[in-house]
């Protein structure tokens, strides 16, 4: 079973045949919203909006160990995150995609782990390689065979949200090697981790972060949202790519 997680824009996946609502009830609480099930390019694919279907949870509010539950208990094995990003990297332009190959995380507060004395037994897991390289071979092909270009690899900086980042936090970051910067990698990529699912980003810069380029005085927030949209056309493409991959 294929799972997609969407970030901001994304939403709803439009090519889905014969969509269904899945309520899912998980010892952790509710997920951000119900989940979509249905057939993509003949791949069955459950689809769970990150930040609810209104798009109203916050990065730090979201219920990261409900949402990743959830979707494991479906029969989620393979799962591709998108998420929209800053470009810290000056090639990093906006519309640019990406499928990042570790994260650094600078989250706090947030509940992640499952294995916290509660319901699992403690458990240490590896994460060396915080992102499967599988599902990020099998985005990388899905892009190369619909034309849409991608890079390969990067270091995703996770924040707390929901402000955007200073200056010279975004100067640090840079320091760390961070080449982009987002809100909802962690604790995800770790919570799907210790549930042995193969986990991936599709990460969309949407912005130059704070401090650089042309937001080198202030982000524009108003761009934001104009440049996820236009981009989501490629990212739906991508992901219909993967889902007949997969299905193969």
């Amino acid at each position: 079973m294929l799972g997609i997680i969407g970030g901001s824009s994304l939403n709803r996946i439009p090519d889905l045949v014969n969509p269904r609502r899945v309520s899912v009830t998980t010892p952790y609480g509710e997920p951000s919203a119900a989940l979509t099930a249905g057939s993509l390019h003949g791949t069955e694919v459950v689809f769970l909006a990150r930040h609810g279907d209104s798009h109203t949870v916050a990065p730090h509010r979201i219920n990261y160990r409900a949402n990743i539950w959830a979707l494991h208990a479906q029969g989620v094995r393979a799962l591709v995150a998108v998420a929209t990003v800053g470009g810290i990297r000056d090639d990093l332009v906006p519309g640019t995609l990406l499928t990042p190959d570790q994260i650094i995380d600078y989250t706090h507060s947030r509940e992640s782990t499952f294995f916290d004395g509660g319901l699992q037994p403690l458990q240490h897991i590896d994460f060396t390689r915080p992102l499967s390289a599988a599902v990020r071979r099998r985005l990388m092909q899905a892009g190369a065979a619909a034309g849409v270009a991608m890079r390969d690899g990067g270091v995703y900086g996770a924040t707390q949200g929901p402000r955007l980042e200073s200056a010279a936090e975004i100067e640090r970051m840079a320091r760390d090697g961070a080449d982009v910067v987002g809100m909802t990698a962690m604790p995800e990529a770790a919570l799907a981790r210790e549930l042995d699912m193969d986990y991936a980003l599709l990460c969309v810069v949407v912005n130059a972060a704070a401090g650089r380029g042309a937001n080198a005085d202030g982000v524009a927030i108003e761009t934001i949202k104009a440049v996820a949209e236009a981009a989501m056309l490629k990212v739906n493409v991508v992901l219909a790519g993967m889902a007949e991959q997969h299905g193969r």
